[in-house]
């Protein structure tokens, strides 16, 4: 928690949302989830913003934060959460279908010569 008093329902709702990603994808190593408010003069009203760090085997990272998620901070932190972790499920599965070696890669032909 980030200038911000500890709660239990956003540490359950953190969690469970955490089971979820681990049952998609069991090969997360870690994970970091800061809940958090903007420093005061800063706040517009009282928004949660949520900050989620995933390691993954061989170094790879999901990384999860306002500015560049495409989420925004919310006056609800059940909204904030589901949204910082709906970005996260969408980046951990492009990880984990590029770990697969699901993509497929564009080659280049080679040149034919008369």
């Amino acid at each position: 928690f980030e200038n911000m008093d500890s709660s239990d329902f956003v540490r359950e709702r953190v969690r469970d949302e955490i089971d979820r990603l681990e049952e998609a994808y069991g090969r997360i190593t870690a994970c970091r989830v800061v809940v958090g408010m903007p420093e005061k003069g800063h706040r517009k009203g009282s928004l949660f913003q949520v900050r989620i760090h995933l390691s993954l085997p061989g170094g790879r990272e999901v990384v999860v934060h306002p500015s560049t998620a495409g989420h925004q901070p919310n006056a609800d932190a059940r909204i904030a959460i589901r949204k910082a972790f709906d970005v996260a499920r969408r980046q951990l599965g492009k990880k984990a279908t590029r770990m697969r070696g699901d993509v497929k890669t564009l080659r280049r032909r080679a040149a034919v010569e008369d």
